[in-house]
């Protein structure tokens, strides 16, 4: 019996590699053979059409006044065009049947090669005793009203927390109060706030071994998503307190500052100290990109990761394990947050063909995308802009990013939407060997553990 269902099993995983070769080989070859000459020509239109969009986007980001108002207007009317050339040669059902070929292709593809035994690495949870004193710091500002909207405060002293509501209309220091309780008997640190907020909560969690609890009531949660906490409903968050495990992460830091998510240096780091940043940050970002691109205004950065120097980037992106970058669905995700890596990008662009190139290459070399367990970012100047989970800083050059592996112990709820697994990266290789393989599968399987 067993037998029988590996060969079924066996058997779908070669004709799905199959199907995958067959599908991505017709979307390449349609084009030629519907089109002919005129099918070439036009893809080759496609492709310096995309590479147009591409510079007139940098264009907008870099330059002003009238260059700027000339280049969005390329940057819509050359897509537009395209369109319109291929739909006057009767050729836009072939770009769309290319590209359904083609999702066909991946889809198939990652189904026959998530078969194979190369699953993502599971974050092992702990059974623990639930806390008997927990308290927590509610931010009644973050996200838009969460706290009030989901009824957190009143949840949570139902279920025995000591809360302590945020006041919006004067700063308050959320360390100095985590530290009091503490000291008053705490067994459990919590907040509800975005995550520049929770960064600080969770390093006095850390200093102390106490669990920590994140409730997703910011903007984005980022750091609550990676978890795999429900960010729609925040209040399910505080199921944790009865009926939770526990999961053991990495904190970052620049300096002796926290972080949960990332550091960011160069461009966002100086857009976020811009005046009127919360207000308006599309409006503060064109005000300031221009002289930041064009390295009118900033300092020139020097990276320096586990001895790999990256040098002079318009901006460095330091995150608490590396962000995924081999899937569109999947990007500005992080598939662990126990690796006890930093994850690093470098971006350096200096003209549109780079910035076309950035966009359409797969492997750019203005791109810099590695991990390291210490990072350094120096400047010419003696003072950096940071963005620290969001939040403006001004830190001494140079700055020495770190991750302390699982330091922090996080309570999250037993039973919560969890973390989409990856996708496995498409390697055609493989795809090409199992498509060929007789019997079994000519890929071997291997697991992975924590």
């Amino acid at each position: 019996m067993g037998s029988a269902m590996d060969e079924r099993f066996h058997r779908r995983q070669r004709w799905a590699a199959r199907a995958a070769l067959a599908a991505a080989a017709l979307a390449a070859l349609l084009p030629l053979v519907s089109g002919g000459l005129r099918g070439l020509l036009l893809l080759v239109a496609g492709l310096a059409g995309l590479a147009l969009t591409a510079a007139a986007l940098w264009w907008v980001l870099s330059r002003r006044g009238a260059v700027r108002i000339a280049s969005a207007a390329l940057a819509v009317v050359a897509p537009a065009g395209l369109i319109t050339a291929f739909a006057a040669a009767n050729l836009l059902w072939v770009v769309v049947l290319s590209l359904l070929l083609w999702c066909g292709a991946v889809w198939s593809g990652r189904y026959a090669l998530r078969s194979t035994g190369l699953r993502s690495v599971r974050v092992k949870e702990y059974r623990t005793p639930p806390p008997l004193r927990p308290f927590l710091l509610l931010n009644p500002r973050s996200g838009g009203g969460k706290v009030e909207k989901f009824n957190l405060r009143e949840k949570a002293e139902s279920l025995g927390a000591q809360v302590v509501l945020l006041d919006p209309e004067q700063h308050q220091d959320v360390t100095a109060l985590a530290k009091a309780a503490v000291a008053d008997g705490a067994d459990l640190l919590g907040v509800a706030g975005g995550d520049g907020t929770q960064a600080l909560v969770a390093a006095v969690a850390a200093e102390h071994g106490l669990p920590f609890l994140v409730i997703a009531a910011g903007t984005r949660n980022h750091f609550a998503m990676d978890l795999g906490l429900d960010r729609d409903d925040p209040s399910t968050c505080l199921d944790a307190l009865t009926d939770g495990v526990e999961l053991r992460v990495d904190l970052g830091f620049a300096d002796d500052r926290p972080f949960v998510n990332n550091a960011s240096f160069g461009v966002y780091g100086a857009v976020v100290q811009s005046p009127g940043y919360r207000e308006d940050k599309v409006g503060a970002a064109l005000e300031r990109l221009p002289d930041l691109l064009t390295r009118q205004s900033g300092p020139r950065l020097t990276a320096t990761a586990d001895g790999i120097i990256v040098s002079d980037p318009q901006a460095i992106l330091v995150s608490n394990n590396a962000y995924r970058m081999d899937d569109p669905f999947g990007f500005g995700r992080r598939e662990r947050l126990n690796s006890g890596r930093l994850g690093v990008l470098a971006v350096r662009v200096d003209s549109a063909v780079e910035a076309a190139e950035l966009l359409l290459s797969p492997r750019p070399e203005g791109l810099t995308a590695l991990t390291a367990q210490r990072v350094v970012v120096d400047a010419d100047e003696p003072q950096l802009e940071v963005g620290l989970d969001g939040e403006a800083l001004t830190m001494p050059a140079p700055v020495h990013c770190r991750v302390a592996r699982r330091a922090l112990r996080v309570r999250v709820p037993r039973n919560r939407p969890g973390v989409p697994e990856a996708p496995p990266r498409l390697d055609w290789r493989r795809l090409r060997k199992l498509a060929a393989a007789v019997g079994r599968t000519a890929v071997p399987t291997r697991s992975r553990h924590t």
